[in-house]
């Protein structure tokens, strides 16, 4: 994908971000939302158009941006709209699952461990956006009514990081063999806390 055209993306993304940073201390017009959500909905289609000229894996990492940057957008308009905590969270969620779909689509030119390695680390870090996005509510939650769970689920978020993350250095194993991919498990287990 170009220069240019990634930064005519991340421009959108800065304006949608601003639009919504804007909006998020007020409340939204009708109006307003139906118009920002027909200029996603244009910029959707401009920016597909332009995926139709690349081939290969870069025409479906193209689409995979593309799509992910809509679903974002739409999510943090709707985060905009009802300045909710459960909308900011859906919208931080769809930011995590876009990221995920790319970084998906990015490991399919790899092959063989590096590949194994690529879609683990993407996995981690989907579970690490997640897990952040899950620790972001419960802390308002918190406080907001003072939720007694969020220390629990604060730790569950940590488990589920550093899960994924033994799931990446243990992938990052298996190009080993031997006596050498046994220290490599035993180091990783040993850092994760795994036995």
């Amino acid at each position: 994908m170009s220069k240019a055209l990634v930064s005519v993306f991340g421009g959108a993304s800065l304006l949608i971000a601003g639009a919504v940073g804007a909006a998020a201390d007020t409340t939204m017009s009708r109006d307003t939302y139906k118009a920002e959500k027909d200029r996603i909905e244009a910029r959707y289609k401009t920016d597909a158009e332009r995926c139709k000229g690349l081939a290969g894996n870069a025409k479906d990492i193209c689409s995979k941006e593309v799509k992910g940057r809509e679903k974002v957008a739409k999510a943090e308009l709707d985060a905009a709209s009802k300045n909710t905590e459960k909308a900011r969270y859906d919208a931080r969620i769809a930011r995590a699952d876009a990221d995920y779909e790319v970084a998906k689509e990015k490991c399919d030119d790899l092959a063989g461990n590096p590949k194994d390695v690529c879609l683990k680390e993407a996995k981690a870090a989907h579970t690490r956006a997640a897990a952040d996005a899950k620790v972001a509510r419960v802390a308002h939650e918190q406080a907001a009514n003072a939720n007694a769970k969020t220390d629990e689920q604060r730790r569950d978020a940590v488990k589920e990081k550093r899960d994924a993350e033994f799931a990446v250095a243990r992938e990052k194993c298996d190009a080993l063999a031997g006596a050498a991919k046994d220290n490599c498990v035993n180091d990783a287990k040993a850092r994760y806390g795994k036995t």
